[in-house]
């Protein structure tokens, strides 16, 4: 029997619009943590989605203050690019736009697919 890989940890900052959003994620074989902050590192609202058949299974485990729909993309679009398990939490000040969810979604796409 070989041996899993271990668990891989990216972290990068994505600066847009004049704010600074840190992206972590965090990849399992079978899925992902994934942490959307600005301001500090904390939990914030969380969401999980389970790429199970064509469409993901999506819940929100800690509801949305300002970026319900932000969130559940995020976790729907990694779950099913992984085939498998997306946890992902945001904390943010206030809506975070089109430009800056356009930037970190492609960053964390980026993040997710070279792991």
């Amino acid at each position: 029997m070989t041996p899993s890989p271990a668990p891989a940890f990216l972290k990068e900052t994505v600066d847009a619009e004049g704010r600074s959003f840190e992206v972590q994620v965090l990849r399992f074989e079978n899925g992902s943590f994934v942490s959307v902050t600005e301001g500090g590192a904390r939990i914030g609202s969380v969401t999980a989605s389970l790429a199970a058949g064509p469409r993901p299974v999506t819940t929100a485990v800690i509801p949305e203050k300002t970026e319900p729909l932000f969130i559940r993309l995020v976790a729907e679009k990694i779950s099913s690019a992984t085939r498998g398990i997306a946890i992902v939490s945001v904390s943010v000040r206030g809506e975070i736009g089109v430009g800056p969810a356009r930037e970190i979604m492609g960053r964390l796409a980026e993040m997710t697919r070279n792991v």
